[in-house]
């Protein structure tokens, strides 16, 4: 496995990669980073897990099911701006059960 440094909302990250998977490596990199930042840069939230957990739903809700082996290099060529503008769409949906959460994990007196 070859390592390779990438930088995520201004940290950098040695992360593992097999041959010849750096393109696919460095566009998810891409797309986690563009996530993060934007709901950094549009929200109160300034936990960076708080906001990783977000910018991983906002992903992980984009990804069609349908996605096989053979179609996930189509999948992950999609432009950074259609995910950005799909995450908008659940943001306000996140932010509900963030709150939910917060409520949830709030120790009792």
């Amino acid at each position: 496995m070859k390592q390779i440094e990438v930088e995520i909302m201004g940290q950098s990250y040695r992360l593992s990669c097999p041959e010849g998977g750096e393109a696919r490596l460095q566009e998810a990199v891409a797309r986690v980073d563009a996530s993060m930042c934007k709901i950094r840069d549009n929200s109160k939230i300034r936990a960076r897990d708080r906001i990783a957990v977000l910018a991983a739903l906002n992903l992980a809700f984009d990804t069609p099911d349908q996605i096989t082996a053979e179609t996930r290099p189509a999948a992950l060529a999609a432009p950074i701006t259609t995910l950005a503008n799909d995450a908008n769409k659940t943001n306000t949906q996140l932010h509900a059960l963030l709150a939910r959460l917060d409520a949830a994990l709030v120790p009792e007196r």
